[in-house]
């Protein structure tokens, strides 16, 4: 969220002081906005301390189509990326416990160039379902994108088929897979894994959706209603199980957890 002493939340346009948007796991006190934050962040609030295993850290971006724009490389763009945000990729994986049951991350994180799904991130996805499998395990992943990568082209959009088939591994090995869809879930990711889960949840708000709403407009010559591509409106229509705020989230994944852990 911006710097300063305060901040003017876009969900209320009032003034809140950022210490207690801070100590309010980045949330608003005045109106329950949610602020998009990354996976370091999304790790802290979630996990019980102190329980996270890092995996896959080494896989990292390729440039297979040596891709340039006005003179920047892909290559030059992802080192930024990992410098500003000290991750390698915008996905995070590893093992972890909430309310000490033991299960396999993901956590996308929104910032790392736009949470964009690439071959290693789609790599490191079907790993941890692995991972997940062979450890008997479920799995929970926090979703947050917009969408595949540019930059890579149709590699990009080979990892929606190649992570909804690790999906497929889970359910055929009894591996239970929770979906946690939060501001913003879009694109291609949402269109594969991040819509797979067996129990799909999201935070209030969310953007969720494939296509923005301009370009289905246009397409199809029709007025979207009120609120739609919201968490809310999936709810309403059965594409999102349950709307969880984040306070309440390691709760409500605790009993999930312990409902459909193995041990």
């Amino acid at each position: 969220m911006p710097e300063g002493v305060w901040v003017k939340c876009p969900g209320c346009a009032q003034a809140v002081y950022r210490n207690e948007v801070d100590e309010n796991q980045q949330v608003c006190p005045n109106c329950g906005h949610h602020y998009r934050i990354n996976a370091r962040k999304r790790i802290e609030y979630t996990l019980d301390p102190g329980s996270f295993e890092e995996t896959h850290a080494a896989v990292e971006t390729v440039d297979p189509l040596e891709f340039t724009v006005g003179g920047v490389t892909y290559e030059q763009k992802v080192a930024k990326a990992k410098a500003t945000h000290g991750l390698k990729e915008a996905l995070v994986t590893g093992f972890g416990a909430v309310e000490e049951t033991r299960a396999a991350f993901g956590f996308m994180d929104p910032y790392f160039m736009g949470g964009s799904m690439g071959s290693a991130l789609g790599e490191k996805f079907c790993r941890l379902a692995q991972d997940a499998i062979r450890e008997r395990l479920p799995l929970v992943v926090f979703a947050a994108s917009g969408g595949a990568r540019m930059q890579e082209g149709i590699l990009s959009l080979m990892q929606m088929a190649k992570t909804a088939d690790a999906v497929r591994q889970l359910n055929e090995a009894g591996s239970p897979y929770i979906s946690v869809l939060t501001d913003p879930t879009t694109g291609g990711v949402y269109a594969s894994f991040a819509s797979l889960g067996d129990v799909v949840l999201a935070e209030p708000k969310a953007l969720i959706g494939f296509a923005g709403p301009r370009l289905i407009e246009g397409a199809l010559k029709v007025k979207l209603p009120e609120g739609f591509q919201t968490a809310e409106y999936q709810a309403s229509h059965g594409f999102v199980d349950r709307i969880v705020a984040r306070s309440e989230m390691r709760e409500t994944l605790g009993k999930f957890l312990r409902y459909l852990s193995r041990s």
